[in-house]
């Protein structure tokens, strides 16, 4: 049976349907001297042939940087029809802004920009000038097919194995198999072990987590592993009981035992797993101030450098 968690990070991997979603990307002002504008908002309307992820990738990237004004986002995937693009026209008139897509119907284009143009909207493509530059160099004609990305290729297969792996394998479930895993995350409770997990998994890379508890023994099984890369996932005391305090309260939840929240206790949790880390010769990552994505991304680093390395 899946724990509510796995259940939540399994719907998260699915694909958004074919209606227009908005959403408020929310960031703290960094107290700029300047005159405050008078709104700190913006309309974002992303329009896409297929999934949007490419188009939210690249638009929270630029967005990110302009710290006092939060993007209203409107997605609007799978745009494959003039019937389509003229709901998407319609709310991008109700509520104009920036318009960023990645169609690669001719037809379609033509009439979004023009009615960007009739608007008086900024509108740009994402893909784009990647294809002009690849064509430039190719010599070649693109072959046009939304969400080419997607295919159902051995990568594609790949990437489902992975997260079924990565699901049975979540918690310090079924140590026993955990030797088939690429990557095997440790650490306490509240390291970002399984949403790391499953990002990673999303990539192919079969992924295998266990908590560190204390009173615990660390099971024999993954003392011993000596195939997958095994990484330590680490935070400051400070932030563990921070995150703890609120996952408590977000759930209305009560334990009994206060070593949980106790920063005391917290530091030598920490300390404990940064130790065996050293005697097994794990690497360690400090999590206090990265994100998901940024975990993931020096997790996929040591792996590389595993792989690169003889024997």
């Amino acid at each position: 049976m899946w724990t509510k968690k796995r259940r939540q990070a399994a719907l998260s991997c699915t694909s958004p349907p074919a209606v227009a979603f908005s959403r408020v990307i929310h960031r703290q002002p960094t107290g700029s001297a300047t005159e405050p504008m008078a709104d700190n908002y913006f309309h974002l309307h992303l329009v896409s042939d297929a999934t949007g992820e490419t188009l939210i990738m690249v638009a929270r990237a630029a967005a990110a940087q302009y710290a006092n004004v939060a993007p209203v986002e409107h997605l609007y995937p799978m745009v494959r029809s003039r019937r389509q693009l003229d709901l998407a026209l319609n709310e991008i008139t109700e509520s104009p802004g920036v318009v960023l897509y990645t169609l690669l119907d001719d037809e379609l284009i033509g009439v979004l920009e023009a009615k960007c143009r009739e608007l008086g909207l900024p509108c740009m493509s994402i893909l784009g000038p990647v294809l002009r530059l690849f064509q430039t160099y190719l010599h070649t004609e693109t072959t046009h097919r939304a969400g080419a990305q997607h295919v159902l290729n051995a990568e594609y297969f790949q990437r489902i194995e992975a997260l079924n792996y990565t699901m049975m394998h979540d918690d310090g479930q079924h140590v026993e198999g955990l030797n088939d895993a690429d990557v095997v995350l440790v650490g306490v409770s509240r390291t970002s072990k399984t949403p790391t997990s499953i990002y990673l998994a999303n990539r192919g890379v079969k992924t295998g987590n266990v908590p560190l508890v204390p009173g615990v023994p660390l099971a024999p099984e993954v003392e011993k592993l000596d195939k997958p890369l095994v990484v330590g996932l680490f935070a400051s005391p400070e932030r563990i009981v921070q995150i703890r305090e609120n996952r408590l309260l977000g759930l209305k939840a009560h334990r009994d035992d206060a070593q949980y929240i106790d920063k005391s206790a917290v530091a030598e949790e920490v300390a404990y797993s940064r130790r065996l880390c050293t005697k097994h010769q794990w690497p360690s990552i400090d999590v206090t101030r990265r994100s998901i994505e940024e975990t993931a991304a020096a997790v996929m680093k040591l792996l590389t450098e595993k792989r690169r390395r003889p024997g």
